[in-house]
């Protein structure tokens, strides 16, 4: 069985050029090095991002890109991603995260001793950046067996999206990414390919340091988010991946979560879904 895998990526205009640097750095700086990374534009660029791009295109035979001629958004340009990737095994990258040395050679040693494994993600330390140094401030530990993570994926994201590689395959028979549900396009994905009987797993150790930023908590928080919240449960529900009983308790829990002060929610994050990384 072949186990050569494509490294999926995304990059729009606002990002930030250094961040993108350190995210490719160590995405082609693996023990186990990527058979392809792809970089999906979304949109038109930066001349600074578009200068990063270049370096690596000068010094990686196996790194590409495709232009998006506008902004799609994320489920657009991974959906396009998915379907340009050369190779069914397929990790997902974040433009502005960092990933350990050891991540694909982890997840690819999955994949050997469980061939019916459709997707394996891991933990993810949690960090900031001063100054270019990386303080590791918590853990956010997802659910490693397939029980807890059906459990867990009724009511809430059971993955890190940054850190799962999945079988292209797998990801194309459950319809792909989609735009319909913006910001939650992989939640989406993994219930699609739940209700297919897909087989998930994830690693129970960090292997992708995710950057946190002012903006982090912001962009998860309002009213305009719970009434994309409302759809999506009504849509579990329509699907019937929840009950009635798990859509009125859902709306309940993410319509508080949303409707919180920023501060408020990030102190909630880190009790309920993280460890305090000193406390590890």
């Amino acid at each position: 069985m072949e186990y050569k895998f494509t490294v999926l990526m995304s990059v729009y205009k606002k990002e930030n050029p250094k961040y993108l640097e350190k995210s490719l750095e160590s995405v082609f700086n693996q023990t186990l090095k990527p058979d392809e990374v792809l970089l999906i534009k979304d949109g038109e660029l930066t001349l600074e991002l578009e200068q990063v791009i270049k370096k690596f295109l000068e010094t990686q035979d196996n790194f590409r890109t495709i232009s998006l001629e506008k902004n799609m958004g994320l489920g657009e340009a991974l959906r396009v991603g998915v379907e340009s990737s050369s190779f069914d095994l397929i990790a997902r990258m974040d433009t502005d995260d960092i990933c350990k040395r050891e991540r694909f050679e982890e997840q690819i040693k999955v994949f050997k001793l469980y061939p019916n494994i459709d997707m394996v993600g891991s933990w993810t330390d949690e960090f900031v950046e001063k100054n270019d140094e990386i303080k590791i401030e918590s853990v956010r530990k997802t659910p490693t067996t397939q029980k807890d993570i059906l459990k867990r994926l009724r009511r809430a994201n059971a993955f890190n999206h940054p850190t799962v590689m999945y079988r292209k395959n797998s990801v194309l028979k459950a319809g792909n990414y989609s735009e319909e549900f913006s910001y939650l396009e992989d939640y989406y994905l993994w219930i699609r390919m739940a209700i297919n009987g897909c087989q998930f797993y994830n690693i129970p150790k960090s292997l992708v340091n995710f950057r946190i930023t002012l903006g982090t908590a912001k962009r998860r928080g309002g009213i305009k988010m719970f009434k994309r919240d409302i759809k999506f449960h009504l849509k579990l529900r329509k699907l019937n991946f929840i009950n009635t009983i798990e859509l009125i308790r859902n709306i309940a829990i993410w319509g508080g979560y949303r409707a919180i002060p920023n501060r408020l929610r990030n102190s909630i994050q880190k009790k309920l879904l993280r460890t305090t990384y000193k406390n590890i």
